[in-house]
């Protein structure tokens, strides 16, 4: 079975200086074309789609405000051009695609590089240089065709909040997020959600937390949360500003260690949901790392060796994670 991809680099939706551009993915499309995964086209979604997440009003607003464009809409700062309603229809369409394919056998996994990014975009509003949540739309898209149980597990360095909001009173769709705490958006604690213990779980790190500690979560709080939860399709929101050198923030994941947690959420995919996996492009401000760990994605998505590109590792000493591992793991009775 194939791995296919769908890339939407929406060229038009930039804005002077801004860290979300159409060049962070410049490193990265002169590689694709000698991956081993075939290119899907996208269509756009259409506004019912979006509307299984997104309030109707916002959809329509984003639509109007985008008529005004160049401008920013909120102090992340998040920026609309003249194209935005359309770029972010794409990109939740170019993440369909790829759902759909996994859905009907087309494909056994895949990776939807796509932008505007997501996981920031709440039910009611875009925030964060996010329009419409991808993942999540993509994940209401595979619980509408069948699916009775989906998972997101997003490693961003920053905490998925829109993601959380679309998945928080739907016992069908589980959620957990990896991210540095004490950055945008400022959410993510470990009882965000007490009601929904075991199915959404949040994993707030420290500064510098790196390819250990990422290590420790994988086995110690993804495989026993995906077990327990036995989703039927995993969706990954791939944030590459976890990398050390990120501009942004302050995590500490190399390109090795993108790849080792890949390949760990492959294995748990092929073990709990028959090899169903999408990856989501969201994050990540360096366009080397985010070819890099673009690369590293596909070679755990198609059982390759990580490649020459990987050793590049955090300088920083990894802070200890062992007491909040065990609070978490507490929290959600996850036993050890």
């Amino acid at each position: 079975m194939k791995t296919v991809y769908t890339f939407i680099p929406a060229r038009a939706h930039e804005y002077p200086d801004h860290p979300e551009r159409p060049g962070r993915l410049d490193a990265l499309a002169p590689l694709l074309p000698s991956i081993n995964a075939e290119r899907i086209e996208a269509t756009s979604a259409t506004p019912e789609q979006v509307a299984r997440v997104h309030q109707p009003q916002l959809i329509k607003a984003i639509e109007e405000v985008c008529l005004q464009g160049p401008v920013i809409i909120d102090h992340a700062p998040t920026y609309v051009t003249q194209t935005s309603y359309q770029d972010a229809l794409l990109a939740a369409g170019g993440t369909i695609a790829c759902t759909r394919a996994v859905l009907n056998g087309d494909a056994q996994n895949a990776f939807a590089i796509v932008r505007p990014p997501g996981h920031h975009a709440e039910p009611e509003r875009a925030m964060g240089f996010c329009i419409f949540n991808n993942v999540a739309i993509a994940a209401r898209e595979a619980l509408s065709n069948g699916l009775d149980r989906v998972m997101v597990i997003d490693y961003d360095a920053h905490h998925g909040n829109g993601t959380q909001a679309a998945c928080m009173d739907d016992d069908r769709f589980g959620f957990i997020s990896t991210h540095q705490w004490g950055i945008y958006p400022g959410t993510g604690w470990i009882d965000d959600a007490p009601h929904a213990r075991g199915r959404l779980v949040n994993v707030p790190l420290s500064q510098f937390a790196g390819d250990r500690v990422f290590a420790r979560v994988a086995e110690d709080i993804f495989k026993p949360v995906v077990e327990k939860f036995r989703p039927q399709m995993l969706l990954i929101s791939a944030g590459f500003d976890a990398h050390w050198n990120d501009p942004l923030t302050s995590l500490g994941l190399s390109t090795r260690g993108f790849f080792n947690i890949s390949k760990k959420l492959v294995e748990l995919a092929e073990e709990y949901c028959a090899g169903k996996i999408v990856f989501v492009l969201e994050g990540g401000y360096d366009p080397r790392n985010i070819a890099n760990g673009s690369a590293a994605v596909f070679d755990a998505l198609t059982h390759s060796t990580v490649g020459k590109d990987a050793d590049d590792p955090s300088p920083h000493r990894e802070p200890d994670h062992e007491s909040r591992i065990a609070e978490i793991l507490k929290w959600h009775g996850i036993k050890s």
